[in-house]
């Protein structure tokens, strides 16, 4: 790849202190190798702390960004009155006591299609602040507290504003209705904070079968996984 200048293009991008479990990319060149060597020659370049998993040669209309359906990303919550060291930076953090099945409650209000302005950061660039939310769960492992969010395309800042509201109603500062009136009101100025990029993981794009790009990775033990 000596002397090559290779444009690339992401499925998404995220902001300074948030990760990626699963990235898509893709680039134009003419140049014929190994998938395999371009997985090996692009890892020789790169920090330790990013790795190209695999390659696989698209068609040309395919688009990392604006040919994914839909993206998913998870926020890692970790529950303890004492923060833990090893997950500085890896994980969002709570010192109080939280009730997950008031936050469940609350989340139910944001599924679908919805003008999400209520969790719109004012420098946000995007056309419409409408998307549709087609996934927002909550499961507990252990200590931590797994959020998975699916939509056709996220604001800036949406997922960490949204965490931050629902864990002032987990918390019991806020009634679950508060969500919903949130929503309807469209004020992000009403919303809670946003909250920590720490906890906040990329997981990938899905596209059209026949592209055959791999989607998102397993489920939340994955992600507890690569942290271990």
């Amino acid at each position: 790849m000596a002397g090559e200048t290779i444009r690339t293009v992401c499925a998404g991008r995220t902001d300074a202190g948030v990760h990626a479990l699963r990235q898509v990319v893709h680039f134009d060149t003419e140049a014929r190798r190994p998938l395999s060597a371009w997985v090996r020659g692009t890892n020789a370049h790169l920090p330790a702390a990013l790795a190209v998993r695999s390659a696989t040669v698209v068609a040309d209309s395919f688009h990392a960004r604006y040919g994914a359906v839909r993206r998913r990303y998870r926020y890692l919550l970790y529950r303890s009155p004492v923060r833990h060291p090893l997950l500085a930076q890896r994980a969002g953090w709570s010192f109080r006591e939280i009730d997950v099945a008031r936050m469940r409650a609350a989340a139910a209000a944001l599924a679908g299609e919805h003008d999400f302005s209520a969790f719109r950061s004012a420098q946000c660039q995007a056309a419409s602040p409408v998307r549709r939310l087609e996934e927002l769960t909550l499961r507990e492992r252990g200590p931590f507290v797994v959020f998975t969010f699916v939509a056709n395309a996220f604001l800036h800042h949406m997922i960490r504003n949204i965490v931050g509201s629902l864990l002032a109603v987990g918390e019991g500062r806020r009634d679950p209705q508060w969500l919903a009136q949130l929503l309807a009101g469209r004020d992000r100025t009403l919303a809670a904070a946003t909250f920590a990029p720490d906890g906040l993981y990329l997981d990938g794009a899905q596209y059209d079968e026949h592209y055959g790009v791999p989607s998102w990775s397993g489920g939340d033990d994955a992600l507890l996984e690569a942290l271990r």
